[in-house]
């Protein structure tokens, strides 16, 4: 179940009430590239597309944490009966399923990290998690980037990028792109 788009609207807004930043415009962006490549797609929903792609990082509502927006988007999703939006707090920060490859701080207690690796066993990717895991690749605060830029800033930033979830992304680029036959740029627009 996921909320209808004005709800997710408010539910960002909120959020970025209760802790400002950056975020916030990344989600939007991530939802506009989910939605445009949706509308090209014949098996995804635009609207569900946005909305999950809008509140992937909802997590974030709850202070400044890395790792711990995961676990914090994954059970507030939940506690409001948006079990898809949940997944997708989960899955959009490991393309691979592998927590090792989380890029940020690991500010999670043991428990915390522990159901976060018990869910990502259990969970099955569909095309909504590889969508808004492929959006947030693409997306900064500021706009659409191109891909390799988007997880080279990740890299300085951080000082590593797994090699294994780099390819992985370019692989969702691909696939997305052969989808619909058009390049992601031509989608998604360069700038948001």
């Amino acid at each position: 179940m996921i909320p209808v788009r004005k709800k997710a609207e408010e539910l960002l807004k909120e959020a970025e009430n209760c802790n400002p930043g950056p975020w916030g415009n990344h989600s939007r962006v991530v939802a506009h590239c989910a939605e445009k490549i949706a509308e090209n797609c014949s098996d995804l929903e635009p609207d569900k597309a946005y909305v999950l792609g809008l509140l992937h990082d909802i997590g974030r509502k709850f202070g400044v944490r890395h790792l711990g927006h995961v676990s914090d988007g994954y059970a507030y999703m939940m506690s409001l009966g948006y079990d898809e939006v949940a997944k997708v707090c989960l899955t959009h920060s490991f393309n691979n399923k592998i927590v090792k490859e989380y890029i940020g701080k690991f500010d999670t207690s043991d428990e915390e990290t522990e159901q976060i690796s018990a869910a990502l066993a259990d969970v099955v990717f569909d095309e909504y998690d590889r969508l808004i895991q492929l959006c947030d690749a693409l997306s900064g605060s500021e706009g659409v980037l191109k891909i390799e830029e988007r997880m080279e800033d990740v890299k300085r930033r951080y000082g590593f990028y797994p090699q294994k979830k780099w390819d992985t992304n370019i692989m969702l680029k691909k696939h997305f792109e052969r989808k619909p036959g058009k390049d992601i740029y031509s989608l998604v627009g360069e700038r948001f």
